[in-house]
């Protein structure tokens, strides 16, 4: 009997491991629902290395997620809506950027806040944004650009 206690303890102990470790994951994710928040609305002219579920960061503190994105066709710019968590404002005159975390990184969707005393709502769209820089492009012009010192 001792055999099947320890069995069954062993398998308890690995059950709420993993229960423990799936509630983790999905804090983490940003997949439970316990936040609740307003949606924003920007249009970018690229808006590569973003998807839905990338974080939205306002000085580099996850304040949301991007929870749509869409190619507008008469316009060709991707439009965006994003989530932001309740009780933090936007101010009106805020930018949207997507920036990168790095040479290796990820991109993600910056807030730039304004200096405006009046707030967005929920469901305003938010005119002023830079869409992603590729660093690819970036390198191009750098090497074309270097042979031309004339």
């Amino acid at each position: 009997m001792s055999h099947n206690t320890t069995e069954i303890a062993v398998g308890g102990a690995v059950l709420a491991g993993a229960i423990a470790f799936a509630l983790y994951a999905g804090q983490a994710t940003g997949l439970s629902g316990s936040g609740t928040g307003y949606e924003l609305n920007a249009s970018f002219r690229s808006l590569e290395g973003v998807s839905v579920g990338t974080d939205v960061r306002l000085a580099g503190v996850k304040i949301g997620t991007v929870t749509n994105v869409d190619l507008n066709p008469e316009t060709y710019r991707a439009d965006t809506t994003f989530s932001v968590r309740d009780g933090i404002p936007v101010p009106d005159d805020s930018a949207v950027v997507v920036s990168s975390e790095g040479l290796l990184g990820g991109n993600f969707v910056e807030i730039m806040p304004g200096g405006s005393p009046f707030y967005l709502e929920a469901g305003d769209t938010i005119e002023d944004t830079q869409g992603a820089v590729s660093l690819i492009s970036l390198l191009v012009k750098f090497v074309a650009g270097s042979g031309d010192s004339e």
